[in-house]
């Protein structure tokens, strides 16, 4: 061994510090890569620094990283032509593992260093997580300066000496060991390096440009530069053009569709950020993926997990982040929460919101143009981050069945005077498949009303936090009701039957109303105009607002569980009606007046009994007499609905009425159809 040959104890303050590096301190073993890489690039930079600073006055020559393999020695090597270590630097920044060179640098030269990516002491030693030793060799550019050799297998335990190396730089051996061989194929060194490294500002070099020749992939003499070293995001977005954007964003994500615009963040207070993130175009499935947005410090890849970084609502964007000022676990995967990352968060969100602001305002045509494709993120925005709530009121957009779109304070100025309500709210009618609701909304349209079309996946939610937001406002759904009482006026005209009429009818219509599972229907009347529809199908507002928000918010199934709830809702003033009820009253009305007669004198008698009961409490003998009348009352009623049923069985016209209704809803199939089509044969005869 030589004098200067030296050997000792890396100085940790853990019996062991290698298990705790591959247990705990880095989630996937592939970081390593990225780890020495950038330091390497940490090197060169710092070399620059000294240079603009007259400290180095030497040539910088070439400054690339080079990433190289050799198979036959087990090695894979990381060198770099940066500023080199000593004997005492790699004793100080390698043996004392406590110790960050970067941060002492940064100190040093915080005003111009702000590109050194390293900022623990501990990337070097992600090395030993796939190798069994590592050597460094390395020559440091002061001058005089001898080139040094240190090795550790994987223990407190190295050796360090002299070194035979020329060139100034550093170069990181490392032996992988016999779990971690895919380390040492090319394809696989090459997929992290462009995975973490392919926007690092000094260029890294991994093999050689490939061409196909005689039938396979062959090297060529040219290094194969795996980064862009000066990224979109780096420049000023006045020297950018749309096309500059666009090619970046298919280079981020091939085979995707342009995006419909993006946002250039840059700002330097009170934290540096820059990125630019791109509103891609949604097909069908709301789908908030975690992966979409890549976070880079200082160019150097950090994770695609960016929770907290940017808002919820935005994890719907795609794009880069880039910041040295998000703090990081020491293996720099994890984002660690503090007021830094809570500011960052609020200004993204801000810029976003400027932004879409910024569009609807200069170029509204086409803001309206992708309305359609962008209303996903503004709505989920809205429902989840209430400061981008308050700057979306000013660009959220409406659309009515017409395809026309309003601000929502255009939209309730054009509704106002026909769609306000006795009570004086203003009524937002609505449809959520224009197709399927077309009779509702062309009677709405009739009377001169205005219906908007909410079709999207969160509208339920949406329009629950309208109605909160915007006083004196109510949103129907213009198939919850008939025309006459989506909008309650003052002058509603009564329904003239008589109490007589009234049972049959509804017991007409209810007995033949199909048994449909899940589905709950009650009969009921209005005094219509003759022109609308003799029977119409709604379906009760609250129930299936309640349903449809069950189906996508846990802790709501007894709302999901329950039945859909609809009314037949009869046009007492339709000529069809009039003449059923006519018939039936003629045909039925000797019958059952007596049934009804009977019901009613049994029911002053029930409640005669109860008036004398002693402090509303019936006797045993009391109880008796009540459930003896209350028997013969349920017996009448039966009777009432057996006559009723029997005669509406030979009144095709009933079943015709209640078929049509429920084909309108789409709730008429199988059997019932096939039946419905026979008798729309036979009353065709």
């Amino acid at each position: 061994m030589s004098e200067k040959q030296q050997k000792g104890t890396i100085g940790v303050t853990t019996e062991n510090i290698f298990p705790v590096i591959k247990k705990f301190l880095y989630s996937d073993h592939e970081i390593f890569l990225r780890e020495l890489v950038s330091n390497a690039v940490d090197a060169t930079q710092k070399l620059k620094t000294l240079a603009s600073f007259g400290e180095f006055k030497g040539e910088l020559g070439d400054t690339n990283v080079r990433v190289s393999i050799d198979k036959d020695a087990g090695t894979l090597t990381i060198s770099d032509h940066g500023i080199g270590m000593t004997a005492d630097d790699v004793d100080k920044y390698i043996n004392q593992i406590a110790f960050s060179g970067a941060e002492e640098f940064l100190e040093k030269y915080k005003d111009t260093a702000n590109s050194i990516i390293g900022h623990f002491g501990l990337g070097f030693y992600s090395a030993f997580m796939v190798a069994k030793k590592v050597e460094i060799v390395s020559l440091s550019y002061k001058d005089g300066a001898e080139a040094v050799k240190w090795e550790c297998d994987g223990s407190p335990a190295y050796e360090m000496g002299p070194a035979d190396k020329s060139t100034r730089g550093t170069d990181i051996i490392l032996y992988i060991d016999d779990e971690n061989k895919e380390f040492l194929e090319q394809s696989r060194i090459d997929s992290l390096l462009k995975k973490y490294c392919r926007f690092l500002p000094v260029p890294v070099i991994s093999g050689k440009v490939q061409e196909w020749k005689d039938g396979k992939y062959v090297d060529t003499d040219k290094d194969n530069v795996i980064n862009s070293t000066e990224p979109m995001w780096t420049k000023k977005p006045a020297d950018l053009t749309d096309e500059d954007y666009l090619k970046f964003y298919h280079e981020l994500y091939p085979a995707q569709e342009d995006p419909l615009f993006w946002i250039h963040l840059n700002v330097d207070y009170p934290f540096t950020l820059t990125g630019v993130l791109f509103f891609p175009k949604i097909k069908n499935n709301f789908d908030i993926n975690k992966n979409r947005i890549q976070l880079y410090c200082n160019q150097v890849y950090v994770t695609d997990s960016v929770e907290g970084v940017v808002p919820d609502f935005l994890m719907l964007l795609q794009g880069v982040i880039d910041s040295p000022d998000i703090p990081l676990n020491v293996s720099r995967s994890y984002l660690q929460s503090d007021s830094a990352v809570k500011k960052i968060s609020s200004y993204i969100t801000k810029k976003v919101a400027s932004r879409l602001e910024d569009i609807f305002k200069t170029d509204r045509k086409e803001y309206e143009s992708k309305w359609d494709d962008i209303k996903i993120f503004i709505e989920y925005g809205m429902l989840t981050d209430e400061k981008f709530c308050e700057s979306a009121m000013n660009f959220v957009l409406v659309k009515d069945t017409e395809n026309k779109y309003y601000t929502l304070e255009e939209y309730r100025n054009l509704i106002s005077p026909e769609q306000t309500d006795k009570g004086g709210d203003v009524v937002y009618l609505y449809a959520t498949d224009p197709v399927a609701q077309f009779n509702f909304i062309k009677a709405a349209t009739n009377r001169g009303y205005s219906v908007l079309v909410m079709d999207g996946q969160l509208e339920n939610h949406f329009i629950a936090m309208l109605e909160q937001k915007i006083e004196k406002s109510r949103f129907v759904r213009v198939d919850s009701d008939t025309v006459d009482n989506l909008i309650p006026k003052d002058n509603k005209k009564t329904v003239d039957l008589s109490e007589t009429q009234r049972n049959i009818l509804t017991n007409v219509f209810r007995s033949q109303v199909p048994d449909i599972k899940d589905a709950n229907f009650v009969v009921t009347f209005e005094a219509m105009s003759p022109a609308d529809l003799p029977v119409t199908l709604t379906q009760n507002e609250y129930m299936r607002r309640m349903k449809e928000m069950a189906s996508m918010q846990p802790g709501m199934n007894f709302y999901g569980e329950l039945p859909d709830s609809y009314n037949f809702i009869v046009n007492t003033e339709n000529p069809i009606i009039i003449k059923l009820r006519d018939k039936a009253d003629a045909d039925l009305k000797a019958e059952i007046e007596p049934l009804e007669n009977e019901v009613k004198e049994k029911n002053d008698q029930i409640s005669a009994i109860r008036v004398v009961a002693k402090d509303g409490k019936l006797d045993a003998e009391q109880e008796k007499q009540s459930n003896d009348l209350q028997a013969q009352v349920d017996a009448a009623r039966k009777k009432q609905e057996e006559i009723v049923g029997e005669y509406a069985k030979n009144q095709p016209v009933v079943g015709q009425l209640i078929d049509i209704a429920l084909l309108g809803n789409g709730l008429l199939k199988g059997e019932q159809l096939s039946r419905f089509i026979e008798r729309s044969v036979d009353l065709l005869k």
